[in-house]
């Protein structure tokens, strides 16, 4: 009797524990399958704007968060230094085209005039003497004066042609003006002159930075006030129009996704879906393989970097660089 019990026991217990095998069996058959989910996140280009010449903020005209438009002015800078060296150019600039003028002009008329005049001078001079030469030479002839009377006369004769014609030639110097070569180096004077104004000038304009492009000021680095040294950061810009997706996919996932096609990537943030194309897989390397163990017997895994980016700029609104991003398949 007592075995007849243990028996309807044993065999009760057993077909409780049958039927809640099967009704597992049954449920896992019915219950539907939970789809791969694949993370990856939001990307876009980021710009550092930094300054050309050390330099003290003066003033920040935005604050991190904030959206810009290209050309807006983020931030002044002060630079004494710079505004030194533009003055020292200017007035190396004026007395460069002081010169320049100068030698294209020619000489001033008050210089041509007293130019002539001693020229006029040494003519007579010259007229003078020609005629005592040309007397005394008869006299001497005449036997009436001494040889070195006339080689006297002859002496001064020659040297006041020798200074008629000195004369004579800087009247005309004065009035042909300064060589070509003058000119062209008094020109070249200037030039070098402008071109330092240009240079200084535009570090000057670098005192101003404005944005480059539309985006995000997501991280400013100084304070007001703080002084930065040339090329260091000052804050930095989201290009919030180049947006695109970086998913880091197992490649037993990959079937279905290859460059060209499109697919639909979910934002947890915004809760919305972006439709993106896919625009290149790529094979991170060996460090990201997932190695198989023997127990289950597979084989390695890598992994793949798949980039995508929005078919539609209007789906863009809102995202930021950092943003998880989900494809489900």
């Amino acid at each position: 009797m007592k075995k007849n019990k243990n028996f309807t026991v044993v065999l009760a217990t057993a077909l409780v524990l049958t039927g809640i095998i099967v009704v597992v069996i049954i449920a896992g058959l019915c219950m539907p399958e939970h789809p791969d989910i694949i993370q990856g996140q939001a990307e876009t280009t980021d710009y550092r704007l930094s300054c050309k010449v050390p330099a003290r903020v003066l003033e920040f005209r935005v604050q991190e968060g904030d959206r810009v438009r290209r050309g807006d002015t983020l931030v002044i800078l002060e630079a004494p230094d710079i505004r030194a060296k533009l003055s020292q150019a200017e007035a190396a600039y004026a007395a460069a085209r002081a010169q320049e003028e100068k030698a294209q002009n020619g000489t001033r008329q008050e210089q041509i005039q007293q130019a002539y005049e001693m020229w006029q001078k040494a003519l007579a001079g010259k007229e003078v003497a020609e005629k005592t030469y040309k007397r005394i030479s008869r006299l001497f002839e005449q036997g009436v004066i001494s040889e070195q009377k006339r080689d006297e006369a002859r002496a001064n004769y020659e040297a006041m042609t020798a200074t008629e014609k000195a004369a004579r030639a800087q009247y005309e110097m004065a009035c042909n003006g300064a060589r070509n070569e003058d000119k062209d180096a008094a020109r070249a004077q200037a030039q070098r002159a402008q071109g330092a104004i240009n240079e200084v000038s535009s570090y000057v304009d670098e005192t101003v930075l404005l944005a480059m492009t539309d985006g995000v000021v997501t991280e400013i680095f100084p304070e007001t006030g703080e002084l930065v040294g040339t090329g260091a950061p000052i804050m930095n810009i989201a290009c919030t129009d180049d947006v695109w997706f970086t998913f880091n996919i197992r490649e037993d996932l990959l079937p279905g996704l290859k460059a060209g096609t499109e697919t639909q990537v979910y934002l947890p943030a915004l809760d919305k879906h972006v439709t993106v194309r896919i625009t290149k897989i790529k094979d991170v390397g060996s460090f990201a393989v997932w190695k198989a163990t023997k127990a289950l017997d597979k084989f390695d895994l890598k992994t793949f970097e798949v980039k995508t980016r929005p078919l539609k700029p209007s789906e863009t609104e809102g995202i930021r660089s950092g943003m998880s991003a989900i494809i489900e398949k």
